[in-house]
């Protein structure tokens, strides 16, 4: 379990990494068409990681816990991320991410497999929460990873 929250809490500045030395231009330019912007994937990683840090709290605190799935499309069209600030997102998921890992850490072993049920998803655990994060994340940087590339910026 260790293993797997280091590896989690690694991932706190990947986000502020992924847009280092990128213009707002870059940030905001579609390298492949019909997909999602720098700016958009940064977005969508930091509401994520606020929703994914709140599962977190209620699986551990709360006796088999509903948690609510989302429309990340509808997330994306209606929460503004065209306009809202890529670099303060960045900041804000790094301390989601910073300050879950230090939750977890504190979590004894034997929790990891307490249990809530996702509207979507189905039964979850603890643990299978966390792995779900973590590839989420590491699916979008794939992606945010290929538009750097394409704009000859590759991600260091």
């Amino acid at each position: 379990m260790r293993e797997l929250i280091e590896r989690y809490a690694s991932g706190a500045d990947v986000l502020q990494r992924g847009i280092a030395g990128l213009t707002p231009a870059e940030i905001d330019s579609f390298p492949i068409p019909g997909t999602w912007s720098i700016r958009q994937i940064v977005l969508h990683l930091t509401d994520s990681e606020l929703v994914d840090a709140d599962r977190i709290k209620r699986l551990i605190a709360e006796d088999n816990a509903l948690l609510i799935g989302y429309n990340e499309n509808r997330f994306a069209a209606r929460l503004q991320y065209p306009r809202r600030d890529v670099a303060a997102a960045a900041g804000l998921f790094r301390q989601l991410r910073q300050a879950t890992a230090e939750l977890l850490r504190l979590v004894p072993e034997e929790e990891y497999g307490r249990t809530a049920v996702h509207s979507e998803r189905g039964t979850l655990t603890l643990r299978g929460m966390l792995e779900y994060a973590e590839a989420h994340v590491e699916n979008h940087l794939r992606h945010l990873r290929e538009k750097r590339r394409l704009l000859g910026k590759p991600m260091a």
